[in-house]
């Protein structure tokens, strides 16, 4: 079964809105991969629906992402000699050699990391009370009065929970609230694109948290996406993925071990927290449930995403948090999404449409109705299923340490 165009759409949106965060933080691999995503998504839509009116705008997109990804290219595929002393001995050459290397390498590993000073507040975290409240106690209290915590504090946090919850987001407002950086690595992409290298690059990744907190004086939150597929439990592991794992737990206990002296974090996160050997869970003192939104968090979400789209009067946000039960803070976004899309598709479907003209308004599209997020329910279902959330709640009565 094809996809929708609506959806189509909203994937490559996705995939461009990624690209674009990453290119702008210099990770040109991540950048190049989701613009290629987004190109992706935008031929297939075309191919599915060749007569739809916003084929050529679709095109346009495609082509400036094209030639994003062959400048992104260029300066990423350029070889760069080392300048070198023409007079230098051989071990010196040897040397200066081994220095461009290193530099290349790191250069290259520093591609698959973002590191930032994020800007967000806690009221763009809606919801997830219990989650702000233990990120709060146990980073930023101590990083504000470290004098009223005599026996230290926790610097191993675990999130936990279904995608789409806002795992990303807690730990990025807790950077922001303590003018912290906030270095962002995918587990997965560090795994998959450094196969063989992982140990190494785990170092590096502490090596460079802690030299951002030493070199700067800010406390420095080390962020670790999909942290299972670094740390999981596999039937049978090879050399190399066990030498990470020690590295890991050495580089943990080295943050837990320095007492106060150290204004480093490690948040963890997982969908998948069954799949974390007990030694790698004691190192995270602290693992916390990100759960669905509730009744209440939905209706916010909801206020939130429809504040800048035009509806209906008779559309009400404490209405949509009831149709929308079990869906996540992620869904609920692509819903509203879905909604605009719907109603634009309409737009540019009617007879009546004509395009822009100096001096004469655009045609707009018609306001979105209770009817039209009826029918986006029944072509979307929740990303969460209850045996999911069955399971969540099981290893959270063993293992949650709020």
């Amino acid at each position: 079964m094809s996809l929708a165009p609506q959806e189509l759409e909203n994937s490559a949106s996705r995939y461009a809105s990624e690209a674009i965060k990453c290119d702008s933080q210099g990770a040109r691999g991540m950048a190049i991969a989701n613009y290629q995503k987004a190109i992706d998504s935008l031929v297939k839509l075309i191919q599915l629906y060749p007569n739809n009116k916003l084929n050529k705008i679709y095109t346009e997109r495609m082509s400036s992402y094209q030639k994003r990804i062959i400048a992104l290219q260029a300066t990423h595929g350029v070889h760069v000699e080392p300048v070198v002393d023409p007079n230098a001995s051989p071990e010196e050459r040897k040397e200066s050699m081994r220095r461009h290397e290193q530099e290349q390498d790191d250069g290259k590993f520093e591609e698959l990391v973002m590191k930032e000073k994020p800007n967000i507040s806690w009221k763009e975290v809606i919801g997830l009370d219990d989650a702000k409240g233990a990120l709060r106690e146990s980073i930023v209290y101590p990083t504000k009065r470290p004098d009223l915590f005599p026996l230290g504090w926790p610097r191993g946090l675990l999130l936990y929970g279904p995608p789409g919850c806002g795992k990303t987001i807690l730990a990025a407002a807790t950077a922001s609230e303590i003018d912290g950086y906030f270095v962002n690595v995918d587990a997965a992409s560090m795994m998959s694109k450094w196969l063989g290298e992982a140990e190494q690059n785990v170092a590096k990744l502490f090596k460079m948290a802690h030299s951002l907190n030493e070199r700067e004086g800010k406390p420095v939150i080390l962020f670790i996406d999909e942290v299972d597929s670094l740390l999981g439990t596999r039937n049978s592991e090879v050399g190399g993925e066990i030498r990470t794992k020690n590295q890991f737990l050495s580089e943990m206990d080295g943050v837990n071990g320095k007492g106060k002296d150290i204004k480093l974090y490690v948040i963890g996160a997982t969908n998948k927290p069954w799949s974390l050997d007990w030694p790698f869970l004691r190192r995270f003192q602290k693992r916390i449930y990100v759960s669905l939104p509730t009744l209440e968090a939905r209706e916010n979400l909801f206020n939130l995403y429809t504040a800048p789209l035009k509806k209906d009067i008779r559309v009400k946000t404490n209405e949509l948090a009831k149709l929308f039960e079990g869906y996540s803070a992620s869904d609920i976004k692509d819903i509203c999404q879905a909604g605009q899309l719907k109603v634009v598709h309409e737009l540019f479907d009617s007879p009546e449409y004509r395009e822009p003209v100096e001096g004469r308004a655009p045609l707009q599209p018609k306001s979105l109705t209770m009817a039209d997020f009826r029918l986006i329910k029944t072509q979307r279902t929740p990303s969460v299923s209850m045996e999911m959330i069955r399971a969540y709640y099981k290893w959270s009565e063993e293992f949650k340490a709020l």
